[in-house]
């Protein structure tokens, strides 16, 4: 699993009315969590911080 990654971002509203929140995230934090375009993330809020960790998709064949 990657090590924690700490850093600060702006919460950005896409204007379409969905709820969404868009944040860009510096290519040294998609490096040290190994994620890139179209990786998936979960997101959980604790103590005021928002913790973002990607989404493995295990293949079932395995």
């Amino acid at each position: 699993m990657s090590e924690a990654v700490q850093t600060t971002v702006v919460c950005q509203d896409p204007g379409d009315g969905s709820g969404d929140v868009l944040i860009d995230l510096h290519p040294d934090v998609l490096k040290a969590l190994n994620i890139g375009l179209g990786d998936s993330l979960s997101i959980e809020l604790a103590d005021g911080s928002m913790i973002l960790k990607p989404i493995r998709e295990v293949d079932a064949k395995s």
